[in-house]
């Protein structure tokens, strides 16, 4: 309707009911003779939509709409246009003109140690510039390390800030002004000592912590001919690892489980991989005790044995600015407390050890295997995390639980194969602490490959003085006398030596 275009349009100078009032003053005389016979019309008539008599009214015929318009000349949309930015991005390998690529030559990247005593690990390699064409304009080439903390349970559900946290580890610039690059593979070395003390690459329930280099070089529009210049965007992911030793003698661990007298005794050792099986020797005392007035003895029997490997993981989720007023004090972090704790193995066990109540004491020893389940997630890597501490409050520690169910029965002394059941059972539950790490492979610290330096150069040996130390003119000469000819003839004549 012809309402519906006058409120659509809008002057940039006026509004459109200034343009109305002066359209109708300029054809008053003209339009009432034509409103009187529409209002005729319309007595007569039944209206059909629920605009016509707004139509009526206030309408704007289209050639006094034209007037108007020619009359303010500028005319804007009430809706907002979407404006391109200046600098386009493209992914190299979609560009004509430049592509990124890169080579590590460093080992692969691992901390050997604790966090305490790692000195870190040293990434380099070689970032390539591959021009196409013969002469190409490079505004500038960047290149960043940082690392992506991504909360999966973050403070707020739906803030993309509180969800994720990017740590900048090393900068580079290789040009910061506009270069003329003629056609070819133009390297740019790039190297870094990553600290002992950060954190290896880690993917949990709650968090997952992920080393990032970003490359970015952007291309000048007088290369690429088009209206703005085109960014070269080059990413990927470092992954990082952590090996701490295996120490070199088996953890000894004893408990005592009153109010029995038995007694367990394990050895393990307490470093595990994730890959590899590990043993725990187990040794029971104290399963028999003697009455000696009715000379029966009381046995505990061994029925069944569990171990789990649990993983513990908590995080401190951060609360960004916008959040951080209504958010808990945790330390000195502004957020909440996420803790969660999955079975990474088990196993259980009927049989496999050996009972001896022969002796006084009454005895049982056995050997288990543990390890990490191999079950793999939708992406194929094996559902654990190595043991993590980092400075914001993550931490993923390990354990393994076990279980044991005895029974009690009574025998006659001396006679324990008849041994009658009491119906009385324990369940016997022990926690040893363990470490999951990453094996070592044939890799040393780079501190261990380095040269020596200057410092730790030992002295060089003594340097020989430039005048001889003793005169050789004021020697006295030396003769040989041959014992076969006298010497008392030979005094006159001197030899030379």
């Amino acid at each position: 309707m012809p309402h519906l275009v006058s409120n659509f349009l809008r002057s940039s100078t006026g509004n459109i009911s200034q343009i109305k009032n002066a359209a109708r003053s300029r054809t008053a005389s003209r339009n009432a003779s034509r409103n009187a016979s529409c209002d005729s019309s319309r007595k007569n008539s039944v209206s059909g939509s629920p605009y016509e008599s707004d139509a009526d009214d206030h309408a704007v015929k289209p050639h006094d709409l034209i007037d108007a318009v020619k009359k303010h000349h500028k005319l804007t949309l009430p809706f907002g246009r979407s404006s391109s930015s200046p600098v386009r991005e493209l992914n190299p390998a979609s560009c004509s003109v430049a592509a990124i690529d890169w080579s590590i030559e460093s080992p692969p990247i691992i901390f050997h140690g604790t966090r305490e005593d790692s000195t870190g690990a040293i990434v380099s390699g070689q970032l390539f510039l591959d021009i196409k064409d013969d002469v190409v304009d490079i505004d500038s080439f960047k290149a960043t390390l940082s690392i992506h903390t991504t909360h999966k349970r973050p403070c707020q559900g739906h803030c993309a800030e509180c969800q994720n946290q990017i740590t900048e580890l090393q900068a580079w610039v290789f040009l910061d002004h506009t270069t003329k690059l003629h056609r070819g593979k133009h390297a740019f070395p790039f190297s870094a000592l990553l600290g002992g003390e950060l954190p290896a690459s880690t993917n949990t329930p709650l968090v997952s912590i992920a080393y990032e280099f970003k490359a970015v070089a952007q291309v000048s529009r007088h290369a690429t001919g088009t209206a703005a210049p085109i960014q070269l965007k080059f990413d990927r992911t470092l992954l990082v690892k952590r090996s701490v030793p295996e120490p070199l003698f088996p953890h000894h661990s004893v408990r005592v489980f009153p109010p029995t007298n038995i007694k367990a005794s394990a050895d393990y050792v307490s470093v595990v991989h994730p890959t590899s099986t590990n043993k725990l020797t187990l040794k029971l005392d104290g399963l028999m005790s003697h009455n000696e007035k009715v000379k029966t003895v009381d046995l505990w029997k061994l029925k069944k044995v569990s171990w789990k490997l649990e993983e513990t993981i908590k995080t401190v989720a951060p609360a960004c600015d916008r959040h951080a007023p209504t958010a808990s004090s945790v330390g000195n972090i502004k957020g909440t407390v996420r803790n969660e704790v999955r079975v990474i193995g088990e196993k259980q066990l009927h049989e496999g050890w050996k009972s001896d109540y022969s002796g006084h004491d009454g005895s049982v020893d056995m050997e288990l295997d543990y390890s990490i389940s191999q079950a793999r997630n939708h992406a194929g890597e094996l559902k654990y995390a190595c043991d993590t501490k980092t400075a914001d409050g993550t931490e993923v520690t390990h354990s393994l639980l076990l279980e044991l169910i005895v029974s009690k029965e009574y025998a006659p002394e001396g006679k324990a194969r008849q041994a009658t059941p009491t119906g009385t059972g324990r369940i016997l539950r022990m926690h040893f602490g363990v470490v999951v790490t990453e094996h070592s492979g044939l890799g040393v610290s780079w501190d261990n490959e380095a040269p020596p330096i200057y410092e730790d150069v030992p002295p060089s040996p003594p340097a020989y003085p430039l005048e001889s130390p003793v005169d050789y003119q004021d020697l006295q000469p030396l003769y040989a006398r041959p014992s076969s000819i006298d010497a008392s003839a030979l005094d006159d004549t001197p030899t030379s030596s």
